[in-house]
């Protein structure tokens, strides 16, 4: 099942192969950034995703606490649309469930908030490998 996002203004836009016609797993993440911008994600390690980004001058890369991940921020619109995380040279990413497109809400099934407060950094790299997107692809226009 292919799934489509965007940021507000359209300048960041994915697209995201999901393997599975289920439900979509969206976890609240309990970390400052992702509670002050109420951000709610997805990922699924045999999912493929696609990112593209009109003007490059568009986005902003924001990392905090471990600067382990950066988060896509668009410029113009302020949608945090995804997460990557260089991972052992391959890039991992996790996207915005607020930023999916023609998803029938019904389908997503929110987790409460998690809070990685506390985890190693070896510990959260090995999370992400394990959980997260493992086949992205970043295109700049």
């Amino acid at each position: 099942m292919d799934l489509a996002g965007r940021c507000h203004c359209g300048k960041l836009e994915f697209t995201l192969a999901w393997p599975e016609a289920t439900a979509i797993p969206a976890r609240a993440c309990g970390c400052s950034f992702c509670r002050k911008h109420g951000g709610l994600w997805t990922s699924h390690p045999q999912a493929a995703l696609t990112v593209r980004i009109g003007d490059r001058a568009c986005v902003a890369e924001y990392e905090f606490g471990t600067k382990t991940a950066q988060f896509l921020v668009c410029r113009d619109c302020g949608v945090a649309l995804v997460a990557v995380s260089r991972i052992e040279g391959r890039l991992y990413a996790v996207v915005s469930v607020r930023a999916l497109e023609g998803v029938d809400p019904a389908t997503v099934q929110a987790a409460v908030g998690t809070d990685f407060e506390g985890e190693t950094t070896a510990d959260r790299l090995a999370r992400r490998a394990r959980n997260w997107i493992g086949t992205v692809e970043i295109v700049a226009g």
